[in-house]
């Protein structure tokens, strides 16, 4: 009973988790969090102020980038990436963000 309530419970918030996604927000984030070292947005002449930091267009782009994978990722800490802690709405939304560039 109580796994069946656990489950029941689950199924009705991941909506409410997909749903806190905001890509704007996301792009906010992403000015002013990861555009030191990224460069962040659509065009795609533009380079990285740091030469080994990925272009995010070019992170979008990659067949192995999901939402999954980026929500890892973003909750992970990295050798060559500063140690910042997001909240979950944050790392919904910079993902979103992400992966809206490559789908334009």
């Amino acid at each position: 009973m109580r796994i069946a309530l656990s489950l029941s419970l689950a199924l009705v918030a991941a909506p409410a988790i997909a749903a806190s996604a905001d890509p704007t927000t996301g792009e906010k984030i992403a000015k002013a969090e990861c555009a030191s070292c990224h460069a962040i947005g659509l065009d795609a002449e533009a380079k990285s102020p740091d030469p080994k930091a990925p272009r995010f267009i070019d992170v979008a782009k990659m067949p192995s980038t999901t939402e999954l994978s980026l929500k890892v990722f973003l909750r992970s800490s990295h050798r060559n990436m500063p140690n910042f802690i997001l909240a979950r709405e944050e790392i919904d939304s910079l993902a979103s963000y992400i992966l809206g560039l490559g789908e334009r």
